[in-house]
């Protein structure tokens, strides 16, 4: 009687263990980290030295080297591990990073200070190591909500005077606004730079026309100081309580968090207007 022949069952293959090379989606051909290329220009927004539009130009204008060569073609391309130079300086492309702080009074908001004072880039130190700057400026007495990122593209979008993001402001005067000075600063004044206006003025509190609301687009440096002043007030509080979208909810003065991924894609898409 001839043998009987044996059938073994075959094992289905799971096209994710690897075993069939064919299938597998984690083989070693396509298990690979490439070292993807970029635009320059993009390298150099992501670096955090200016937006990618203003890299162009840099560019052209030969301030870039890759690889010890200068470049000055648009459109060029280069991996993360090229060596590139922004005036002879190493710059290195870093993740964007976007953080709100509720800056106190009495800090600069600039990068460095030469006479040693406390800059809004203190809070940061040994905590953020990427490279960020803020975006726009509240003077040294003022408080309340600043923008700090990297990303040179949106720090553009954001202070650019075509792009009129708006700002509100709780101030404290000096004194009880008189209503024909109010119906002035809604209406327009002109400046030694300019005519200017406040967009709204509102009164949060109905007992006291000391205690000013102001909604305004403008980024002019010290603008709500100088209208005020320009009709005999002077603002003794200056807090900016909300800027593109941003609020200093649940933001204790002094604190600061990064933004989340939802409030970034709002500033990125300018949804908040």
């Amino acid at each position: 009687m001839a043998d009987k022949k044996k059938y073994t069952k075959k094992k289905p293959i799971n096209k994710f263990s690897g075993k069939n090379p064919k299938k597998s989606y984690l083989n070693k051909e396509t298990n690979i980290i490439k070292d993807e290329e970029i635009r320059l220009n993009k390298y150099l927004a992501n670096a955090g030295i200016c937006s990618r539009r203003d890299a162009d130009k840099l560019i052209t204008d030969g301030f870039v080297k890759v690889n010890g060569k200068f470049v000055t073609e648009l459109g060029t391309k280069v991996k993360k591990t090229d060596i590139i130079k922004y005036k002879n300086k190493l710059i290195k492309s870093e993740k964007h990073v976007y953080i709100l702080l509720n800056k106190p009074k009495g800090v600069l908001t600039t990068v460095s200070d030469d006479r040693g004072r406390k800059t809004v880039l203190d809070f940061f130190r040994n905590k953020v190591t990427e490279r960020i700057y803020p975006v726009g400026r509240l003077d040294k007495d003022s408080t309340g909500i600043l923008l700090l990122t990297n990303d040179g593209d949106l720090t553009k979008k954001l202070t650019h005077p075509k792009y009129n993001k708006k700002k509100i402001y709780h101030i404290f005067l000096n004194k009880e606004l008189e209503q024909k000075d109010a119906e002035k600063l809604v209406k327009g004044i002109e400046l030694e730079d300019g005519f200017m206006k406040f967009d709204t003025l509102a009164y949060p509190d109905p007992k006291s026309k000391k205690d000013i609301g102001i909604e305004i687009h403008s980024g002019r440096n010290r603008i709500i100081r100088r209208m005020f002043a320009e009709l005999n007030y002077y603002v003794l509080k200056l807090d900016r309580v909300y800027f593109a979208g941003l609020t200093k909810k649940d933001l204790k003065r002094g604190k600061w968090r990064f933004l989340s991924e939802r409030e970034i894609s709002n500033l990125k898409k300018g949804s908040y207007e």
